[in-house]
């Protein structure tokens, strides 16, 4: 059944699809993925674009009303279809607690949610919609699972376009980890060089929390490494000022202890820790692939970490603790291949992409290396932006990718 809203400049549809849990089992167990259609008033029989959000673990984009954003460039040719990945926003969630009796049995449950998965649940929508073929957009996460897409199923594809999200093909996840960590010592340094004296605050909050025992409001402690991990921010467009703008506070006040807690969020959505380093997995397991390389400088020096992560943080995050023996397990367990390389080198697609030079979380090497291994794919190699290019300057970001397809750049 289709719930339909009107609000200024767009027509809101909201639907729940049916879907199995594993596509392996069509008539075993099921979950439910929500989608959201927004459409302009004029355009309500335009194409479709779906877009796939960034995470893992995280739902599609909320619309404003009136869109905003890449929104109000992409309702100008298309209707745009949001869906909140399975597990997320109103999809049938995963929280802290998993189905299942045993540990074993909730590993197994999130072995549906990774990439491969969405792609077949898009396809259920697509064909339950009617539609013969529509066209993507995925940022980071969400290009990885453009990928998966261009894989498993590029009969259900017009055109893709995929902003920050060119995911390594077949690489050991070791070699993607390393890489990552020489960006971010870089990013370190540079921060350091626009805010010298946050060398030492950072080093005294690092001693100060070894030391004391801080409590952020939801009662977990905040401890030193918990606090590392505000290094997230190093990969955004604003991000050196977001993290100077927690160390300048008071320490222990109450501003900077809520600071310090939003500014990391493993706590609202679960599985985007427990699955992080599974997504990066082109076949094989990751046994921790971050905390095994972490290079000693990040303590020795008193730098933050980034996306990475670590198996204390299943302690440290109380939302996180009902699922450390399924996320232990995981990190040991064989994960099959997300990309067809035969596939991808024979795509008869158009697809568009971004590749951003100095990006924290998607290696431009490696990204360079994948829009060179997949046929007819039109690169835009860029230094004006940060990995969130697509929220930064959406409007110009996402045009530039519909020109590229469209042969008009």
């Amino acid at each position: 059944m289709a719930i339909t809203h009107r609000v200024p400049n767009a027509i809101l549809t909201e639907r729940e699809h049916r879907v199995p849990l594993d596509h392996e089992r069509p008539d075993g167990p099921t979950i439910t993925v929500f989608t959201r259609e927004v459409a302009d008033p004029e355009g309500t029989d335009r194409p479709y674009l779906v877009f796939f959000q960034g995470g893992p673990g995280f739902e599609a984009t909320r619309p404003t009303s009136p869109p905003s954003m890449w929104m109000k460039r992409a309702l100008q040719d298309y209707r745009v279809l949001l869906l909140d990945q399975r597990g997320t926003g109103r999809s049938t969630p995963v929280g802290s607690h998993i189905p299942g009796e045993t540990a074993a049995a909730q590993a197994e449950y999130l072995t549906h949610f990774r990439a491969d998965s969405i792609v077949r649940d898009a396809e259920l929508v697509r064909r339950e919609l009617g539609v013969e073929r529509w066209s993507i957009l995925g940022q980071s996460f969400g290009g990885f699972t453009s990928m998966s897409y261009l894989s498993i199923a590029p009969e259900g594809l017009r055109e893709a376009f995929i902003t920050g999200g060119l995911a390594p093909i077949g690489r050991p996840v070791d070699e993607v980890y390393r890489a990552t960590y020489v960006r971010l010592l870089q990013k370190n340094r540079a921060y350091f060089e626009r805010y010298p004296d946050d060398r030492a605050r950072a080093r005294e909050i690092f001693e100060r929390l070894d030391a004391d025992d801080v409590r952020l409001p939801s009662g977990d402690r905040l401890t030193a490494r918990r606090f590392r991990q505000l290094g997230l921010w190093l990969g955004d467009s604003a991000g050196f000022e977001l993290l100077h703008h927690v160390l300048e506070l008071p320490f222990g006040s109450n501003a900077f202890l809520h600071d310090a807690e939003e500014g990391v969020r493993f706590s609202r959505n679960p599985i985007y820790a427990t699955l992080h380093e599974a997504c990066y997995a082109d076949g094989g397991a990751t046994r921790w692939s971050s905390a095994r390389l972490l290079p000693p400088e990040i303590e020795a020096e008193g730098l933050f970490t980034a996306e990475h992560i670590f198996p204390w943080m299943w302690e440290d995050y109380g939302p996180l603790r009902p699922q450390r023996e399924a996320a232990e397990i995981l990190a040991d367990h064989d994960w099959p291949r997300l990309y067809d390389p035969d596939v991808l080198a024979h795509n008869e697609v158009p697809v568009a992409a971004t590749i951003y030079v100095n990006d924290l979380y998607v290696e431009r090497a490696f990204a360079e290396e994948t829009a060179a291994a997949i046929r007819g794919l039109r690169p835009w190699i860029t230094n004006e932006y940060e990995h969130n290019g697509l929220r930064a300057d959406p409007e110009r970001v996402l045009g530039r990718l519909i020109d590229l397809v469209r042969g008009r750049a």
